[in-house]
């Protein structure tokens, strides 16, 4: 995919800058959606299987998703590259914004609450996570729960507040 100019910011619009591909990137990363089936049904926001198909495909070329083979009858399964865990700073940067603008959820809002309270640190463990488990890096010996644990568990709290 060559951009249309050389200009950095342009680069990475074309490939990051549509909401689809953002959203995808998002259940990928937070909800472990790895396979087509399960980005269609997970989707809150309700994305197409044209749009959806569309999108991995764009990410594949990018070289933000790996698409792994499927055998006869199996799924294929998506795994982020290293490129793909280097997104998760402008998600972060993006879910800030939203959390200090726009509305939403107590339980959708404490997850990025958990994040920007985290700091940096909570980045970085959390790219060290993604690489263990799409680029199947050396896990990381540590004390407690892993972050994806602890952003569901931040999750499930917000959701059985009144």
């Amino acid at each position: 995919m060559e951009p249309r100019s050389g200009c950095p910011i342009n680069a990475a619009v074309e490939v990051l800058g549509d909401r689809w591909a953002l959203l995808v990137l998002r259940d990928v990363i937070f909800g472990d959606r790895r396979y087509f089936r399960a980005l269609l049904t997970g989707s809150i926001e309700g994305i197409a299987s044209n749009i959806l198909a569309d999108r991995l495909v764009r990410l594949v070329e990018a070289g933000i998703l790996t698409r792994g083979t499927a055998a006869r009858g199996q799924r294929a399964r998506y795994s982020l590259t290293e490129a793909g865990i280097q997104t998760l700073p402008i998600i972060y940067a993006l879910g800030n914004w939203g959390l200090d603008w726009r509305p939403g959820t107590a339980e959708l809002r404490s997850r990025q609450q958990l994040m920007r309270d985290g700091g940096p640190a909570f980045l970085d463990e959390l790219m060290d996570e993604l690489r263990v488990r799409h680029l199947d890096a050396p896990s990381v010996p540590r004390d407690g729960l892993s972050p994806l644990e602890r952003l569901a568990a931040a999750y499930a709290a917000a959701a059985d507040e009144p």
